[in-house]
């Protein structure tokens, strides 16, 4: 084990303390935000030569993108994201061998979720009709998600692999490889979009190529260049592969309730009257919220991955510190984002449409897109510290409870019953945010943090034993 931080009782101290672990976990959460961004892009540059072409393909790819492919994200997402919490403690304690096989039993269980989530696409036009969604736009959100399905299967590569990346700290190269594969997906998307006339099914091929590149360049680089973690192929992966699912399942279910929950509100808004203004102005919001939620996935991963290495390696007041640290700057990063929406409320749609009336739409709502960005700069933090404590079952019924018993009603009947439009949907959602984020901040400041040390040593001696090795996370 190595030695634990002491405990903090000066202002110097802390300020030390806050220096130090804020180049850490910026250190790991930049590069992974910075990664995700790009990966984010692709859709949004998608939405971009989509808008462009008229507003009934915009809330088709609105639809497309922020209902199925988010439905994909936050399921595979929340898959691989038991990689978080077991390869982050197994290589905190040193256990560094085991994470190939933890990353090959991820694969096999994705491969599988992957095929069980295509009827989802076969059937999305059923699916959007049954729910009230206007004829038109499900029809052509329906053809547009069939468009997309090759791209989010890409996910069931993906994810697995940068949190196999993500929990040793190897941040650098998948950064390389997602800004190259977004560059790439705009030149794509340029090509066949704007020179050679292929509408939205041309945007989805430049999607579906760019995410593939993404998921098959990491996979490489693992397999090429990871010979610490990557032993090669082993039969050892089929092993006690139900504990597996179990755990990827609690994750998939923790994250997915957490990011189905804000596609609903698009999914409710088709219901409205002008359901394509609505729709859109809600598609736009959405969006820019994506490339804030982008950065804190980073910071999400970043903070999952020192709680979960700190806690290994027997180190539980120094998780501590980073947690402090991390909520803190969040919240500061939250607020000056909520500012300059406020400050551009009547310019940013700008950039996906040039619709007068669907700017104004816009514009009515950015009052509500900023206080979902100051939520959601602390939440996804909340939620990479219960990842990398191992709390994903425990926090799904939390999500369960404040995003779908109170959230989701409430905004039906601000939105519905008492005729406030979008804007009562999204304010009556936003009620389930801040009450699931009050309750994780008051778990993890009632955190025992030695009971978690402890837990996590017999998390990795149950999954992994030990290769003989010692803890890689000693004081400098």
């Amino acid at each position: 084990m190595g030695s634990d931080a002491a405990a903090v009782s000066t202002v110097r101290e802390a300020a030390r303390m806050t220096w130090e672990e804020s180049k850490r976990v910026w250190g790991i959460g930049m590069p992974i935000a910075i990664a995700g961004l790009s990966i984010y892009a692709v859709g949004s540059v998608t939405t971009i030569f989509v808008g462009h072409l008229g507003n009934l393909p915009l809330a088709a790819a609105s639809i497309g993108l922020s209902v199925f492919a988010t439905f994909s994200l936050g399921f595979f997402l929340g898959m691989g994201s038991a990689l978080e919490t077991l390869c982050g403690q197994a290589f905190g304690a040193g256990q560094v061998s085991m994470l190939g096989v933890y990353l090959q039993r991820s694969w096999i269980i994705l491969a599988v979720a992957a095929l069980l989530m295509v009827p989802f696409y076969v059937f999305a036009e059923p699916l959007l009709l049954a729910i009230g969604q206007d004829p038109a736009v499900a029809r052509e959100a329906a053809r547009f998600a069939l468009y997309i399905l090759p791209g989010a299967l890409s996910f069931a590569v993906n994810f697995p692999t940068a949190k196999f990346l993500q929990s040793q700290s190897k941040v650098i190269v998948p950064v390389w490889i997602c800004v190259g594969s977004l560059c790439f997906h705009v030149a794509l998307s340029y090509l066949l979009v704007t020179v050679l006339g292929w509408g939205s099914p041309g945007a989805a091929v430049a999607y579906n190529l760019s995410l593939w590149a993404i998921a098959l360049g990491q996979s490489a680089y693992i397999i090429g260049w990871c010979k610490d973690g990557w032993r090669g192929w082993s039969m050892a992966a089929f092993n006690d592969m139900w504990a597996f699912v179990r755990l990827s399942l609690e994750s998939a279910v923790m994250i997915c309730l957490e990011i189905w929950y804000l596609s609903t509100i698009t999914v409710l808004t088709g219901n409205l009257q002008d359901a394509q203004i609505a729709v859109d102005s809600l598609g736009v919001c959405m969006n820019i919220n994506g490339w804030e939620n982008m950065i804190f996935i980073g910071i999400n991963a970043a903070i999952s991955v020192r709680v979960s290495n700190e806690l290994g390696a027997g180190r539980p007041r120094v998780a501590m510190h980073a947690v402090i640290v991390i909520i803190a700057e969040s919240l500061l990063i939250g607020l000056l984002c909520m500012a300059l929406v406020l400050i551009f409320r009547d310019n940013f749609a700008i950039i996906y449409t040039t619709d007068l009336e669907l700017q104004h739409a816009v514009s009515k709502i950015a009052g509500l897109l900023g206080l979902t960005m100051v939520l959601n700069s602390v939440q996804p933090v909340v939620s990479g510290v219960a990842v990398g404590g191992g709390w994903q079952g425990l926090v799904a019924y939390i999500n369960l409870g404040c995003y779908y018993v109170l959230g989701l009603p409430l905004g039906y009947l601000l939105g519905y019953k008492f005729n406030y439009g979008v804007g009562g949907i999204w304010a009556g959602m936003l009620c389930g945010i801040a009450l699931q984020t009050l309750i994780l901040l008051f778990i993890v400041w009632r955190t025992d943090w030695n009971a978690e040390a402890a837990l996590a040593s017999s998390r990795v001696q149950k999954w992994g034993g030990t290769d003989g090795t010692k803890p890689l996370l000693e004081d400098d």
